[in-house]
Parts: structure tokens; C-alpha cells; sequence
């Protein structure tokens, strides 16, 4: 049986690890705050005291939360140099491009395999192992970690061999759903400035124009002004947008929108949003609308 090292176990790592678990591998855990190892050690786990320790196996996934993150746990605490010969990382995490190539080129230089698998899902999705996953790198490396993957991913697309193609798909992806937020959000103060209630409009949307499941998910967390907890803090957000318009200007792509997105999740955060769900960007047009009064 293969072992596997996690590291990283916040809501979408925890989701990971407990499904690779339930499915019989051996699981060395690791993370910053000891509580989710603890949850995984009672469910039969075993703990790492260290990053290096949890890159002691056949396959490691890290689910880190930005660039800075994983250069200081992956690459400067010198775990990759500690890592058993032949190891895959499997880097689940949403990073820059340019961060995405300099770790596959960090892991070919010590004859580790390396895939950049970041995925699509909220973390009730992560948990019942329904995440869309993508994945990219050395077609011997992806295959090896496959039959892994689909344990917690209802599909697997394979993005091809050179492992930042993933990142930026799945940077596309979240450029798209902020866009999305930021849609709704729209819509839903240009109703209600009318009179009209949101989520009446956004039913329309829901079962009518716009019949998929991010719309409903995202459509019914804005019309009940659900944001917390926080599935996707809004920080996040403003990091992956950033991260886009990054590698939109490295390959002189213009990304007027995503402009747009930046400025309006610094105006949720300049709110005190910090803590809330990214849905919750959508609160910044009902505020310029004066439909969001300070109490």
C-alpha cells in the first residue's frame, strides 16, 4: 500500500487527507496548527513532526494557502531535500506561474517527480470527494498519482506535461467565478434599488439562463448573504485575481475585468471583509448602491 505524506490541512486539505485515509493508505499529516492532525491521528493517521518527515513517502500533496507559504514550508525548511528518492509532490495549491515553474524545476534537480494538481470545489465538495482536479506534469508522474486523485476527485483533466499549464487553468477558472460573484452581485443591487428582491431575480438566473451548479451555490450564498464561515476567505480571492493579471501581463494579455475584481476586493476588504467568503464581494455593489447603510 502506498504511503502518503499530506501537508497543509486547512478546509480544503482536511477534505483530501480524510478521503485518501478512508480509502486504506497510510497517511503521515502535517500542518501548522496541531488541531486537524489530531482529527486525522483518531481517524487512524500517522503524525509529522516537520514537513521533511511528511516527505518521507512514496507520494506527498500539499494544499498551501499562497506563493509565500509554500516557498518557506516546501521549499526553505528543506524538505524537498530530505524527500525519499523517486517521491511524487503532488501540489494541490492555486500558485503563480512562475512559482509553478520553478518548483517543477526544483524537483526535477533532486529526481523527485512533480504535479501541479489544483482543483475546483468548495470544501463540502472537497469532503465528499466530488473536486474537479487538474492536472499536469511528466505523463509518468501524473500516472502514478492518478488512481490517487480519483479518490477525491469526481473527474481528473489532464492539462498536459508541463505542470504550470494546471495553474493557469485553474487561475482562469477563478478569474471567471469572481466574475461571476461579481455578476451577481451587479444584478442583485440593480433589483433591489428597484424594489425587487434579489433572490427573486437570481432564481430566474438559477433555473432559467444560467442552469449550473456554481451559479446556484454562489446565487443562493449572495441572496441569503450567507458568508460565514468563510469556504473561500475573501483575501484569497483578491490573491488569486492577482495572480491572474500576473500572468496575463507576463504574456501581454490584457485582463481589463480582473482589474476591475482587484479594485472591488480591496474595497471588500477596505470594509472589514477579511474574514468573510469571497461571495460576499458581491456586498461591495449593494454598498455603492447605498443599499448597505453602516449600522
Amino acid at each position: 500500500m502506498t504511503t502518503i505524506g499530506m501537508v497543509g490541512l486547512g478546509n480544503m486539505g482536511s477534505g483530501v487527507a480524510s478521503n485518501l485515509l478512508k480509502s486504506g493508505y497510510e497517511l503521515i499529516a502535517w500542518n501548522r496548527s496541531p488541531g486537524p492532525v489530531e482529527e486525522l491521528v483518531a481517524k487512524g493517521a500517522r503524525r509529522a513532526g516537520s514537513p521533511s518527515e511528511a516527505f518521507d513517502a512514496e507520494v506527498v500533496f500539499s494544499m498551501l494557502s499562497e506563493d509565500s507559504v509554500i516557498e518557506a514550508v516546501i521549499v526553505n525548511s528543506g524538505a524537498l531535500d530530505g524527500a525519499r528518492a523517486g517521491a511524487v509532490h503532488v501540489n494541490l495549491s492555486t500558485i503563480s506561474v512562475s512559482l509553478a515553474r520553478r518548483l517543477e524545476a526544483l524537483h526535477q534537480a533532486r529526481g523527485l517527480g512533480y504535479v501541479a494538481a489544483p482543483v475546483l470545489g468548495r470544501p463540502d465538495v472537497a469532503a465528499s470527494g466530488g473536486l474537479v482536479v487538474l492536472a499536469a506534469g511528466a505523463p509518468a508522474a501524473v500516472e502514478t498519482v492518478l488512481p490517487l486523485l480519483e479518490r477525491f476527485g469526481r473527474k481528473v483533466w489532464r492539462m498536459g506535461d508541463e505542470a504550470a499549464r494546471a495553474n493557469v487553468v485553474k487561475l482562469a477558472c477563478n478569474f471567471a467565478l469572481a466574475s461571476m460573484i461579481e455578476t451577481l452581485g451587479e444584478a442583485g443591487a440593480l433589483a433591489a434599488a428597484h424594489g425587487v428582491e434579489p433572490r427573486d431575480v437570481y432564481d430566474v438566473m438559477t433555473e432559467g439562463l444560467f442552469a449550473s451548479p456554481a451559479y446556484k451555490v454562489y446565487a443562493e450564498l449572495i441572496g441569503e448573504q450567507r458568508f460565514s464561515p468563510a469556504g473561500f476567505a475573501m483575501p484569497l480571492g483578491l490573491k488569486d485575481v492577482r495572480l491572474a493579471l500576473q500572468a496575463g501581463e507576463e504574456k501581454h494579455a490584457p485582463m481589463p475585468i480582473a482589474s476591475v475584481l482587484r479594485d472591488q476586493f480591496i474595497a471588500a476588504l477596505a470594509h472589514g471583509d477579511a474574514e468573510l467568503d469571497w461571495s460576499a464581494l458581491a456586498m461591495v455593489s449593494r454598498r455603492a448602491a447605498g443599499l448597505e447603510r453602516p449600522s
